[in-house]
């Protein structure tokens, strides 16, 4: 299993996110549902830097289906909604 940084996210005009994006790695972007795949079956995992701490990205269920997140904290630099797009 290898650990995937993202830095950056790509979303729809609703600001659902879309795809999961590192600059320079071969596997950015990675579309949602890939990336729910990758979490929910051990195959990668993902996360966000916040400076020394890195933020794990999980999936949650929502009305509308699966979605990624990060877990809240009293922080928003490591929300994937406020991640420079890809």
């Amino acid at each position: 299993m290898a650990r995937r940084e993202v830095t950056r996210t790509r979303k729809n005009t609703d600001g659902d996110i879309l795809a999961l994006c590192n600059s320079g790695k071969f596997w950015s972007p990675r579309q949602k549902s890939s990336a729910i795949s990758d979490i929910e079956n051990g195959r990668h995992s993902y996360y966000v830097s916040e400076g020394f701490r890195e933020v794990d990205i999980h999936v949650a269920e929502g009305p509308s289906g699966k979605y990624l997140r990060t877990d809240p904290d009293t922080t928003t630099s490591n929300n994937l909604d406020d991640l420079p797009g890809c």
